[in-house]
Protein backbone atom coordinates (compact mmCIF):
# COMPACT_ATOMS: atom_id res chain seq x y z
CA UNK A 1 0.00 0.00 0.00
CA UNK A 2 1.46 3.67 -0.92
CA UNK A 3 2.02 5.65 2.17
CA UNK A 4 2.93 9.21 0.38
CA UNK A 5 4.15 11.80 1.13
CA UNK A 6 5.28 12.34 4.54
CA UNK A 7 6.82 14.88 7.63
CA UNK A 8 10.78 13.80 8.03
CA UNK A 9 12.78 15.84 10.90
CA UNK A 10 15.27 12.95 11.45
CA UNK A 11 17.99 14.60 11.43
CA UNK A 12 21.58 14.01 12.51
CA UNK A 13 24.94 16.44 13.08
CA UNK A 14 24.89 20.05 13.65
CA UNK A 15 23.56 22.78 11.73
CA UNK A 16 20.97 22.09 9.04
CA UNK A 17 22.22 18.42 9.26
CA UNK A 18 21.37 15.46 7.60
CA UNK A 19 18.73 12.42 7.76
CA UNK A 20 19.01 9.72 9.33
CA UNK A 21 18.96 6.65 7.14
CA UNK A 22 18.06 3.27 8.02
CA UNK A 23 21.33 2.00 7.47
CA UNK A 24 20.64 -1.26 9.35
CA UNK A 25 18.14 -2.23 6.82
CA UNK A 26 20.63 -1.46 3.75
CA UNK A 27 19.59 2.06 2.88
CA UNK A 28 22.24 4.09 1.80
CA UNK A 29 22.97 7.64 0.43
CA UNK A 30 23.43 7.85 -2.99
CA UNK A 31 22.98 11.67 -3.98
CA UNK A 32 23.15 15.35 -2.19
CA UNK A 33 21.81 18.28 -3.87
CA UNK A 34 21.80 21.61 -2.13
CA UNK A 35 20.08 24.60 -2.72
CA UNK A 36 16.41 23.08 -3.75
CA UNK A 37 13.36 24.12 -2.95
CA UNK A 38 10.11 22.30 -2.85
CA UNK A 39 6.61 23.08 -4.20
CA UNK A 40 3.99 20.59 -3.12
CA UNK A 41 0.74 20.80 -4.95
CA UNK A 42 -0.38 24.29 -6.39
CA UNK A 43 1.60 25.93 -3.28
CA UNK A 44 4.28 27.97 -3.68
CA UNK A 45 7.77 26.56 -3.41
CA UNK A 46 9.18 26.69 0.16
CA UNK A 47 12.75 28.33 0.92
CA UNK A 48 15.83 26.42 -0.28
CA UNK A 49 17.02 23.35 1.41
CA UNK A 50 19.00 19.97 0.52
CA UNK A 51 17.53 17.13 -1.59
CA UNK A 52 19.17 13.85 -0.63
CA UNK A 53 18.07 10.62 -2.86
CA UNK A 54 18.52 7.60 -0.86
CA UNK A 55 18.57 3.82 -1.86
CA UNK A 56 14.63 3.93 -0.63
CA UNK A 57 13.57 7.39 -0.41
CA UNK A 58 13.74 10.65 -1.61
CA UNK A 59 14.19 13.38 1.33
CA UNK A 60 14.20 17.15 1.33
CA UNK A 61 15.11 18.54 4.42
CA UNK A 62 15.08 23.09 5.23
CA UNK A 63 18.43 24.62 5.34
CA UNK A 64 16.43 27.33 7.77
CA UNK A 65 13.68 25.06 10.32
CA UNK A 66 15.36 21.67 11.18
CA UNK A 67 11.59 21.07 12.25
CA UNK A 68 10.45 21.00 8.31
CA UNK A 69 11.19 18.33 6.03
CA UNK A 70 9.02 15.92 3.91
CA UNK A 71 10.24 12.28 2.29
CA UNK A 72 8.63 9.81 0.26
CA UNK A 73 9.05 6.55 -0.78
CA UNK A 74 10.09 5.25 -4.33
CA UNK A 75 7.47 2.84 -3.98
CA UNK A 76 4.99 5.91 -4.02
CA UNK A 77 6.56 7.52 -6.22
CA UNK A 78 4.66 6.56 -9.76
CA UNK A 79 5.83 9.25 -11.81
CA UNK A 80 9.33 11.15 -12.06
CA UNK A 81 10.45 13.43 -15.16
CA UNK A 82 12.05 16.68 -16.15
CA UNK A 83 10.06 19.49 -17.25
CA UNK A 84 11.57 22.61 -18.67
CA UNK A 85 8.31 23.59 -20.26
CA UNK A 86 7.36 27.21 -19.23
CA UNK A 87 4.24 27.30 -19.74
CA UNK A 88 3.79 24.00 -17.61
CA UNK A 89 5.36 25.72 -15.01
CA UNK A 90 7.57 28.53 -13.74
CA UNK A 91 10.84 27.12 -13.06
CA UNK A 92 13.13 24.24 -14.53
CA UNK A 93 12.03 21.47 -12.20
CA UNK A 94 11.90 17.57 -11.76
CA UNK A 95 8.29 17.15 -11.68
CA UNK A 96 6.35 14.15 -9.74
CA UNK A 97 3.86 12.16 -9.05
CA UNK A 98 2.97 10.88 -5.81
CA UNK A 99 0.45 7.89 -4.76
CA UNK A 100 -1.71 7.85 -1.76
CA UNK A 101 -3.59 5.96 0.68
CA UNK A 102 -6.58 7.70 -0.08
CA UNK A 103 -8.56 6.16 -2.98
CA UNK A 104 -10.82 9.73 -3.45
CA UNK A 105 -8.03 12.29 -3.98
CA UNK A 106 -7.91 10.70 -7.24
CA UNK A 107 -11.35 12.67 -8.00
CA UNK A 108 -10.21 15.70 -6.07
CA UNK A 109 -9.61 19.15 -7.87
CA UNK A 110 -6.00 20.07 -8.21
CA UNK A 111 -6.46 23.13 -6.57
CA UNK A 112 -8.46 21.44 -3.76
CA UNK A 113 -7.94 23.52 -0.10
CA UNK A 114 -6.30 20.59 1.23
CA UNK A 115 -3.17 21.74 -0.81
CA UNK A 116 -3.85 25.37 -0.58
CA UNK A 117 -4.93 26.27 2.98
CA UNK A 118 -2.29 26.76 5.64
CA UNK A 119 -2.58 23.76 7.03
CA UNK A 120 -1.25 20.73 4.84
CA UNK A 121 -2.64 17.88 4.96
CA UNK A 122 0.06 15.66 3.35
CA UNK A 123 -1.94 12.69 2.86
CA UNK A 124 -3.61 14.49 0.10
CA UNK A 125 -0.51 15.64 -2.14
CA UNK A 126 -0.20 14.10 -5.13
CA UNK A 127 1.95 16.36 -7.28
CA UNK A 128 6.08 17.39 -5.56
CA UNK A 129 8.22 19.43 -7.95
CA UNK A 130 11.91 19.50 -6.75
CA UNK A 131 13.46 22.56 -8.16
CA UNK A 132 17.28 23.08 -7.86
CA UNK A 133 18.25 26.89 -7.97
CA UNK A 134 21.21 24.79 -11.16
CA UNK A 135 19.25 23.76 -13.68
CA UNK A 136 22.16 22.23 -15.31
CA UNK A 137 21.55 19.25 -12.97
CA UNK A 138 18.14 18.39 -13.46
CA UNK A 139 19.04 15.86 -15.89
CA UNK A 140 21.82 14.55 -13.30
CA UNK A 141 19.17 13.99 -10.71
CA UNK A 142 16.65 12.15 -13.12
CA UNK A 143 19.44 9.88 -14.25
CA UNK A 144 19.82 9.35 -10.29
CA UNK A 145 15.79 8.80 -9.51
CA UNK A 146 15.46 6.49 -12.43
CA UNK A 147 18.44 4.72 -10.86
CA UNK A 148 17.12 4.47 -7.04
CA UNK A 149 13.41 3.56 -8.38
CA UNK A 150 15.07 0.42 -10.43
CA UNK A 151 16.34 -0.55 -7.34
CA UNK A 152 12.79 -0.85 -5.26
CA UNK A 153 9.87 -2.99 -7.86
CA UNK A 154 6.72 -3.34 -6.99
CA UNK A 155 6.08 -6.01 -4.93
CA UNK A 156 4.62 -8.74 -6.71
CA UNK A 157 1.37 -10.03 -5.12
CA UNK A 158 1.11 -14.22 -5.27
CA UNK A 159 -1.94 -15.21 -6.34
CA UNK A 160 -3.31 -17.58 -3.99
CA UNK A 161 -4.97 -21.19 -6.42
CA UNK A 162 -3.86 -24.01 -8.26
CA UNK A 163 -1.89 -23.94 -11.48
CA UNK A 164 -3.81 -24.75 -13.99
CA UNK A 165 -1.86 -24.61 -16.96
CA UNK A 166 -0.22 -27.77 -18.26
CA UNK A 167 2.38 -28.51 -20.76
CA UNK A 168 2.04 -31.14 -23.16
CA UNK A 169 5.27 -33.13 -21.79
CA UNK A 170 2.86 -33.30 -18.33
CA UNK A 171 0.00 -34.65 -20.48
CA UNK A 172 1.88 -37.29 -22.32
CA UNK A 173 3.74 -38.36 -19.12
CA UNK A 174 0.25 -38.19 -17.51
CA UNK A 175 -1.03 -40.72 -20.42
CA UNK A 176 1.93 -42.68 -20.08
CA UNK A 177 1.29 -43.09 -16.24
CA UNK A 178 -2.29 -44.14 -17.19
CA UNK A 179 -1.87 -46.87 -19.67
CA UNK A 180 -3.80 -50.11 -18.57
CA UNK A 181 -5.66 -48.42 -15.80
CA UNK A 182 -8.90 -48.12 -15.59
CA UNK A 183 -9.75 -44.00 -14.70
CA UNK A 184 -12.95 -43.18 -13.33
CA UNK A 185 -14.16 -39.59 -12.07
CA UNK A 186 -13.92 -39.30 -8.01
CA UNK A 187 -17.43 -39.69 -6.50
CA UNK A 188 -16.52 -37.57 -3.57
CA UNK A 189 -17.79 -33.91 -3.89
CA UNK A 190 -14.25 -32.91 -2.36
CA UNK A 191 -12.46 -34.16 -5.15
CA UNK A 192 -14.03 -32.46 -7.96
CA UNK A 193 -11.77 -30.71 -10.76
CA UNK A 194 -10.30 -27.50 -9.65
CA UNK A 195 -9.61 -28.49 -6.38
CA UNK A 196 -6.25 -29.90 -5.37
CA UNK A 197 -6.30 -31.70 -2.45
CA UNK A 198 -3.06 -33.97 -1.58
CA UNK A 199 -4.93 -36.86 -3.33
CA UNK A 200 -5.58 -36.72 -6.44
CA UNK A 201 -3.16 -34.06 -9.00
CA UNK A 202 -5.44 -31.75 -11.15
CA UNK A 203 -3.52 -32.92 -14.33
CA UNK A 204 -4.64 -36.37 -13.83
CA UNK A 205 -8.13 -35.30 -13.21
CA UNK A 206 -7.65 -33.52 -16.34
CA UNK A 207 -6.55 -37.12 -18.19
CA UNK A 208 -9.35 -38.94 -16.46
CA UNK A 209 -11.86 -36.05 -18.67
CA UNK A 210 -10.09 -37.11 -21.93
CA UNK A 211 -10.42 -40.52 -21.47
CA UNK A 212 -13.73 -41.01 -20.20
CA UNK A 213 -14.59 -38.36 -23.63
CA UNK A 214 -12.78 -40.79 -25.67
CA UNK A 215 -14.76 -43.48 -24.33
CA UNK A 216 -17.48 -41.64 -24.73
CA UNK A 217 -17.14 -41.38 -28.46
CA UNK A 218 -16.17 -45.00 -28.71
CA UNK A 219 -19.54 -45.95 -27.30
CA UNK A 220 -21.47 -43.65 -29.48
CA UNK A 221 -19.56 -44.39 -32.82
CA UNK A 222 -20.21 -48.47 -32.07
CA UNK A 223 -24.04 -47.36 -31.00
CA UNK A 224 -24.33 -45.66 -34.78
CA UNK A 225 -23.02 -48.55 -36.17
CA UNK A 226 -25.13 -50.97 -34.52
CA UNK A 227 -28.39 -49.40 -34.91
CA UNK A 228 -26.51 -48.83 -39.24
CA UNK A 229 -26.36 -52.41 -38.59
CA UNK A 230 -29.56 -52.87 -37.61
CA UNK A 231 -31.40 -50.59 -40.54
CA UNK A 232 -29.47 -52.42 -43.58
CA UNK A 233 -30.39 -56.54 -41.97
CA UNK A 234 -32.49 -57.56 -45.39
CA UNK A 235 -36.08 -58.79 -44.19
Amino acid sequence: MAVGLRQFTARTGNGAGEPVLDTDNGEELVNVQPSVSVALGNRAPESPGTLYITTRQVVWLSDLDRTKGYAVDFLSLSLHAVSRDPEAYSSPCIYTQIETEDDEVEDEPEDSDSECSEVLDLSKIREMRLIPSDASQLDTLFQVLCECAELNPEPVEEEEGHNWIFSADQLEDGAEESDGVEWNLSQNPANTIGHSNGHHDLSRNVLELQINDQRFEDADEMEEGTDSGHQQQPR
